[in-house]
């Protein structure tokens, strides 16, 4: 096959830095000989994130529209025009094969000039409820990858294709890990686990709701791992360390994420798109509380998509302080429940998204 070259673009946040990241390592695997360029926004997580990958990055001068009227939106024309100039200039001078979008800022101005300059251009969508920018670019595209049902309501049907979202395939296979789990966070194998994930810099909510049900979870013998997020861990690690329950195990940030997996019997999670995918892959029964401080609510979407289907309880974010507690109580002492929850939402997981979102690329790219 001829090289194939590939500008993969977006970012912003890890809900589109890492199935990127996926996207490009499953082109690598099949296609040594590849050329893979990212484009992000200056000042963003994927200029760090994308580089330790082992992926060369290019940065545009780009910010998002503010929804409210905030002085900000006064240079967004000016800044829009300049990052079409600029992208302009890396789409000419890489001349790929492809270029994908995978939501976020940086992708807007890339994949309009690629659209433009006659490059095949194709769209991940993270989300049940899409971004702008992917709506805004679904018109010039050539696919569309989705992860949930009835995207037709956003995009042309003839483009869509349902891939699932790319999860990082070492975090979600946990079969045979839960001995490795159980040391590494120095658990009891005797008492059920509950695992608590806000993402990487915490959730307050969840973190306030989960400190409020330390008495009920003692009582319960629950032992709890829980990721505060590097935001919150100082002031939760003094609220334990006050209660004084040895069943409470902290981390600021967990990078073992398989062998947290492993080890939960029940999760408490945000309802963010990839966390959503990777929990429909490691089939254990959880409870959502979408943030409601994203654009277009599209974590509680998100999490209606699995709870329309029995596969998971959503708790909205004003009850989470005073529900949270009973509910995993609740939870815990149901198994029939568990089992269910556990059973509906492993019908959902997509394995090998990446892979399927790659055979699109070559596909478009006619070197097959």
């Amino acid at each position: 096959m001829p090289e194939l070259r590939v500008i993969v673009s977006g970012g912003g946040t890890g809900g589109h830095i890492f199935p990127a990241i996926a996207i490009a390592d499953s082109i690598k695997s099949a296609y040594p000989n590849a050329v893979i360029l990212f484009v992000g926004a200056n000042g963003k997580m994927e200029m760090e994130k994308v580089p330790a990958a082992g992926y060369e990055i290019k940065g545009l001068n780009i910010v998002g529209l503010q929804r409210r009227l905030t002085l900000k939106n006064l240079s967004f024309p000016f800044k829009l025009l300049a990052s079409l100039r600029v992208a302009k200039g890396i789409v000419k001078d890489f001349s790929p094969d492809v270029a994908v979008g995978v939501g976020g800022y940086a992708s807007g101005p890339l994949l309009k000039v690629a659209g433009r300059l006659g490059i095949a251009t194709i769209l991940q969508e993270q989300n049940s409820y899409p971004g702008l920018t992917n709506k805004l670019l679904a018109k010039k595209a050539k696919k569309i990858c989705v992860a949930y049902d009835n995207m037709d309501r956003f995009f042309p049907k003839n483009k869509i294709v349902f891939t699932g979202n790319p999860v990082r395939e070492n975090v979600v296979n946990i079969e045979g890990k839960r001995e490795s789990g159980l040391a590494e966070f120095g658990l009891d194998p005797a008492k059920k686990t509950l695992l608590v994930l806000g993402g990487s810099l915490g959730a307050r909510t969840i973190n306030t709701a989960v400190k409020a049900s330390l008495p009920l979870f003692e009582q319960e013998n629950l032992q709890v791992l829980w990721q505060t997020g590097k935001t919150y861990s100082k002031e939760m690690l003094a609220a334990t360390s006050d209660f004084g329950y040895d069943g409470i195990h902290l981390r600021a940030f967990i990078t073992s994420m398989d062998l947290a997996y492993s080890v939960a019997d029940c999760i408490v999670s945000r309802a963010g798109a990839i966390s959503i995918s990777e929990l429909c892959l490691i089939n254990k029964p959880v409870i959502l509380v979408p943030s409601p401080n994203v654009a277009e609510d599209h974590q509680t979407k998100n999490a209606m998509a699995l709870v329309n289907k029995k596969a998971a309880i959503l708790i909205k974010d004003t009850d989470a302080v005073e529900q949270l507690g009973s509910e995993v109580v609740k939870l815990f002492k149901d198994d029939a429940y568990q089992l269910e929850l556990a059973k509906n939402i492993a019908q959902l997981g997509k394995r090998k998204a990446a892979d399927a979102i790659r055979k699109e690329i070559v596909e478009l790219s006619n070197k097959k």
